[in-house]
This record gives C-alpha cells, sequence and structure tokens, in this order.
C-alpha cells in the first residue's frame, strides 16, 4: 500500500528552552540585550525568552527570523545573496510577512534534518547570529 504521509523531525521542548538560555548566556557576555525565539521545524513557536530592557519590537523580528530560516531552510542572512541580481524577487521577497531578510536567524538540523529555526534580535545583525550559532553549538547542533 502506497504511504501518504512522512514523518517529521521537531526540536524537544527541553532543547528549545536549553536553546534560548544559551542564546541569552552569549548575549550577556557582549553586552547587549536580546529577545530570542525558537521554532520547530514548520516555523510554530516552541520557546522564547526576552531579555529585561530588549527591544520591544525585537520580539516579533526574534520569531520572525526563527520562522523564516526554519521555513527556508537556510540562514536570514543569506537573503542578501540571493536576492542579487534577481529585481523581482529583491523587491518582493522583502515585503512577504514574516519574511526576513538579514542576519539573526539560523536553522537548527541534526543529523542533517531540519528540526526548528532559532531568531534572534536585539544586538546587530553580526551580534544576533553569534548569538544563534552559539545556541546551536550548546546543543551540538548544525545550521
Amino acid at each position: 500500500m502506497a504511504q501518504h504521509s512522512v514523518e517529521q523531525r521537531a526540536i524537544t521542548a527541553e532543547a528549545a528552552n536549553a536553546a534560548v538560555v544559551a542564546a541569552v548566556a552569549k548575549a550577556g557576555e557582549l553586552g547587549i540585550r536580546i529577545n530570542v525565539a525558537v521554532t520547530d521545524a514548520s516555523g510554530v513557536l516552541a520557546a522564547f525568552l526576552r531579555m529585561p530592557g530588549a527591544f520591544l519590537h525585537s520580539v516579533d523580528i526574534a520569531i520572525d527570523k526563527a520562522y523564516t530560516s526554519a521555513g527556508f531552510g537556510f540562514a536570514t542572512a543569506q537573503w542578501a545573496g540571493i536576492l542579487q541580481g534577481d529585481e523581482a524577487l529583491r523587491l518582493g521577497m522583502p515585503t512577504r510577512p514574516r519574511n526576513v531578510v538579514f542576519g539573526g536567524g539560523l536553522p537548527m538540523r541534526e543529523g542533517g534534518a531540519l528540526i526548528g529555526g532559532i531568531g534572534v534580535s536585539g544586538g546587530s545583525a553580526e551580534q544576533d547570529e553569534i548569538c544563534a550559532r552559539a545556541a546551536l553549538a550548546a546543543l551540538g547542533l548544525d545550521c
């Protein structure tokens, strides 16, 4: 009989929580205040943590960075290169609701399988990505 479904892996609640805690710890080392979100592989919020004093608008940006990186399976910082040379894409993709086209969002992979996304907002795009990478490193995950 033909199969009409596929199995999908998802980050555990414990791992999602550990990831946001690790990102916040890195932000503390950098002297910045961040919001950090983790989604499952389908982009649904799994964990969120806001440091006191982090920018209010960065709440949604962090969630959307995680959503974007989980949805497309690549780092949000890669959009700059992807959009170069394609005028229609460059104009259209940044206007898509919830799509973030600057750094700070990373996919979360375990053994090559996409299990979620992490988004950090509050520092520069580079600082945000450093915090996200620290979270992945703490869990031994790839992006």
